[in-house]
């Protein structure tokens, strides 16, 4: 079995953010694979959706939490359907990496990243896949997190569109081939 959890923050206000990229990269898989992603079972605090990918069994999941708390909403989907956090891949933004660019990794702190930092915190490792989505820095002086909040310029969108394509891309690699799908992350520019 594998997870895929994309952090957000569920309010509508937030849909199309940068710091949104993760769930919409689950959202896209969800497509893909006709699989429609809904209430959880009552003890997961996620939006999930399950499938068979290759023979294994995937569960899709978006935390029912802001992006700062969804360490409890993500280790209750592990909990619930019983998997180990290295079959765990979280999807995130990444203001680090330059806009358009991609790197799966494993093993690895938060970054600064205050949704990867609950999630390191409620599962008590690193030993989990994330995948960075470059968001990169905000113009000037702009408050990060204001940045991060923002809805992409329109001149933008498609290009991150594209990006999130590619992303989905990686996920599915990362099913079967995780250092495949991490060398093809890292070509992503």
């Amino acid at each position: 079995m594998a997870v895929i959890a994309g952090l957000w923050n569920p309010e509508p206000r937030y849909r199309l953010t940068r710091h949104n990229v993760g769930a919409e990269v689950v959202g896209i898989l969800s497509g893909r694979w006709d699989t429609s992603i809904g209430r959880g079972p009552l003890r997961v605090r996620a939006r999930v959706g399950v499938t068979r990918r290759d023979d294994e069994q995937v569960v899709l999941a978006v935390p029912n939490a802001n992006m700062n708390v969804s360490g409890p909403p993500v280790q209750s989907v592990l909990r619930y359907y019983k998997e180990e956090p290295e079959r765990l891949i979280v999807l995130h933004d990444d203001m680090d990496l330059d806009f358009g660019r991609l790197r799966l990794a494993f093993d690895r702190g938060h970054g600064g990243h205050n949704g990867i930092r609950s999630v390191l915190q409620s599962l008590g490792t690193r030993e989990f896949w994330r995948l960075k989505i470059g968001v990169g820095r905000p113009p000037g002086r702009m408050d990060p997190a204001a940045y991060v909040l923002q809805k992409f310029p329109q001149n933008e969108r498609q290009e991150v569109d594209v990006m999130l394509e590619d992303a989905a891309d990686v996920v599915e690699m990362w099913l079967t081939d995780p250092e495949g799908a991490r060398e093809r992350a890292a070509l992503r520019r």
